[in-house]
């Protein structure tokens, strides 16, 4: 896993897979999405969270998704 992206420790939100460096889920931006908000939307209501994480987030879940 990149650790530049993504954080799973226990000891935030109990091993939720998060942003790194923030305590923002990464299933929060999936929600955002799945909804039809964009990922503006997302950036402006989660400023820790930059716009390279968030995109290179979802280039993992599609390079990921693309395999399986």
């Amino acid at each position: 896993m990149k650790s530049d992206l993504i954080t799973v420790d226990p000891e935030i939100l109990h091993g939720t897979p998060v942003f790194a460096g923030t305590r923002v889920p990464i299933e929060t931006l999936l929600d955002y999405l799945s909804t039809g908000e964009s990922l503006n939307e997302f950036l402006d209501d989660f400023p820790s969270v930059s716009r390279e994480q968030a995109q290179g987030v979802l280039e993992l879940i599609k390079d990921i998704t693309a395999v399986a």
